[in-house]
């Protein structure tokens, strides 16, 4: 596995750096260099764009985190919470809430929810001036009884101070606090009087907009659980299933390139254009680089995983680290896949070499040569090889002795 993998990389740095077995200068290097940086980012631009063009599972159940926060929550005043969060909420410029959800239809495939959207059109329903008007008169109301707080923090610990100097008889003129301990006294009780009042009066207008008709029927459609268990389902299943439609759509933007690739590189290789194998060999390169990391990428985020990480839950409870051991078993296993692959179809040495022969080819650099040359006039390379058998000469990396027609062990091809 090793001899391959080395012959391999032998292989993969003479062809990214050669034209027709001749190395590139340092000035052709660079420009390729630079050409493979700029085709590179662009790829990863595009299989962003794409990744993004079916929509994601916050997309189509925008509603979800929202109302599994409100479920959640144990708080006495959580009703007036979520009808102040969404009043509060913005539409990015769009005139209502179910605007802004649909908006995301626009250029992409898949459907924002309905049960969502009917929840945006309940928080639209809030939105009236009347309502808007109470929750400003709700925020000036706690901003006034903030900064009351703060000053009676401010007022006691100045009367803790001043009544230890009243305590040691300290003379008033010395005294570091601006107010007195009996003013401080008088004070505080006059702002918790104030306190009061608008605390109470905070307290109503609470109350009052949790009891309009349109919080009333928004607080009940939350409270329908059914409807809410069928948007949990969905969005559970659209987060499960996301990273293997990504890694979809990633795939079909890089698999026409890479086929496209593929095939110029060896009708270049064919016909002998050495600039034109080059530059789609690195071509090749890099649309494969980013299909084999996406894939990665979908092994810890996408199905997989997921099945993994919910077998190993059933199966061994707490020791999920056990997974980490499947995947460092797995990970190299594709690799090995991924390898052979690349052995057997992509550098297969017996089908290069059948198909160079047939066609009067070096079966090395594959450049044109007479029938009869031993030695081929570009590269240099011995192109016959000794019979195990027979001890004739054949043609080499052929699975068969042309003299005698016994089976040939083909030496790698270097």
């Amino acid at each position: 596995m090793f001899a391959n993998i080395r012959r391999l990389l032998n292989r993969f740095f003479n062809k990214s750096s050669t034209i027709n077995n001749e190395p590139l200068n340092k000035v052709s290097l660079i420009v390729i260099v630079l050409i493979d940086l700029f085709i590179l980012i662009n790829v990863f631009t595009g299989l962003d764009d794409i990744s993004r063009w079916y929509l994601s599972p916050s997309q189509v159940y925008p509603c979800y985190a929202q109302w599994d926060h409100y479920l959640t929550q144990t708080t006495k005043n959580k009703d007036y919470e979520i009808i102040q969060l969404s009043l509060r909420d913005r539409t990015d410029g769009q005139s209502s809430f179910q605007q802004r959800d649909r908006q995301a239809e626009n250029g992409h495939l898949g459907k924002v929810s309905a049960s969502c959207l009917t929840y945006a059109g309940a928080k639209d329903a809030l939105k009236t001036p009347q309502n808007q008007q109470i929750l400003r008169a709700i925020e000036q109301k706690q901003t006034a009884i903030d900064a009351l707080n703060q000053t009676n923090n401010t007022i006691r610990a100045q009367y803790d101070s001043t009544l230890l100097e009243k305590i040691a008889a300290q003379p008033r003129e010395q005294s570091l606090n601006a107010v007195g301990a009996e003013k401080a006294k008088q004070t505080l009780d006059q702002n918790n009087r104030k306190l009061s009042t608008l605390t109470k009066e905070r307290s109503a207008l609470q109350t009052e907009l949790t009891q309009k008709p349109e919080s009333i029927a928004f607080i009940a459609f939350l409270n329908q659980s059914e409807t809410f268990k069928a948007v949990k389902a969905g969005d559970e299943k659209a987060s499960f299933w996301y990273p293997s439609i990504q890694l979809a759509f990633q795939s079909l933007f890089l698999l026409p390139l890479i086929l496209l690739a593929l095939s110029v590189h060896r009708f270049a290789q064919r016909k002998g254009y050495g600039l034109a194998a080059l530059m789609s060999w690195h071509l090749l390169v890099i649309f494969l680089v980013p299909l084999v990391l996406k894939v990665f990428e979908f092994l810890q985020v996408g199905a997989l995983f997921q099945f993994a990480f919910d077998l190993f839950s059933v199966l061994f409870s707490g020791l999920l680290f056990l997974i980490s051991y499947v995947y460092i078993l797995l990970i190299p296993l594709i690799g090995f896949g991924i390898i052979k692959f690349f052995q057997k179809m992509v550098f297969n040495a017996k089908v290069q070499a059948a198909s160079r022969v047939q066609k009067s080819r070096c079966v090395r650099c594959a450049k044109n040569i007479r029938h009869h040359d031993a030695y081929c006039p570009h590269c240099g390379y011995y192109q016959r090889v000794e019979c195990h058998h027979c001890h004739e000469l054949t043609y080499q990396h052929l699975p068969y002795c042309k003299q005698c027609g016994y089976a040939q062990e083909p030496e790698p091809l270097q």
